[in-house]
């Protein structure tokens, strides 16, 4: 068998309701098997997707533990479809408020996580910032995960490139402004694409990175995301993108 030259990954923009946990999961199976169809290696979900991005005091009961029957089951997923997933939830904290948590999965194992570190306006209110930066050694490359505004922090992408990463994989989930009734999508959806343009296309070239993005897409019960999805190579060009705020996949290789 010729040996592989690259990585395949799907980037997801997944519409997440809200504290709809068996919904989402069936939704993210679904994506799984189309993935599996296309050869992918990794798949990347968006910031909470299993939980959908709630007001954890509103919705106590969609706050997780990592021994969470979802949780087991994205793990199953993982050796099922022979995938890699990197998948969020809200995490339950015994120690105080819970944290934002992106995990990743293979072989039926779980890898480990990675808990959102910038934490920061109406979050700060809901959610505790995480503390570590681990990262994962996927089919012999080195993975790092960073959540939504961790965008707005070049220390945590320098970091992974220090420890070696060579792909970073961004999942968010930014709520958009206004409301739901008079949504200007377009410039919703503007605003997060110059974000990621602007600033992931600065830390791949300055930290010789691949960077992926995965957003929430879509209306939910009270908010809506804008969707997006992104690949930026280590010289900071953007090499493929969705190009719309629609649910959807974007397929994306990377040499390896």
């Amino acid at each position: 068998m010729k040996e592989k030259n690259h990585i395949k990954i799907a980037l997801v923009q997944m519409n997440c309701e809200k504290g709809e946990i068996d919904r989402n999961l069936h939704l993210m199976e679904e994506y799984i098997v189309a993935g599996q169809e296309q050869g992918v290696d990794i798949v990347c979900f968006p910031e909470m997707n299993i939980t959908g991005y709630i007001n954890p005091f509103q919705l106590p009961q969609a706050v997780l533990t990592l021994d969470h029957r979802a949780i087991h089951q994205v793990v199953k997923y993982s050796e099922l479809y022979s995938m890699c997933v990197v998948a969020g939830f809200v995490e339950h904290n015994p120690m105080g408020k819970p944290f934002i948590n992106q995990f990743i999965a293979h072989n039926g194992k779980l890898l480990g996580f990675y808990r959102k570190i910038t934490i920061k306006d109406e979050e700060a209110d809901w959610f505790a910032p995480g503390d570590q930066q681990p990262v994962f050694s996927v089919l012999g490359v080195t993975v790092g995960l960073s959540v939504c505004a961790d965008i707005d922090d070049p220390n945590i992408f320098n970091e992974y490139a220090d420890q070696g990463a060579s792909i970073v994989l961004e999942s968010a989930a930014p709520g958009l402004y206004g409301e739901q009734e008079s949504r200007n999508w377009l410039s919703g959806f503007n605003w997060w694409r110059s974000n990621c343009m602007e600033k992931l296309g600065r830390y791949a070239a300055e930290e010789s990175l691949y960077i992926g993005v995965s957003t929430q897409a879509g209306s939910t019960i009270d908010e809506d995301f804008p969707g997006g999805g992104y690949l930026f190579n280590p010289r900071g060009e953007c090499t493929a993108e969705s190009g719309e705020w629609m649910e959807g996949v974007l397929y994306v290789q990377i040499p390896i």
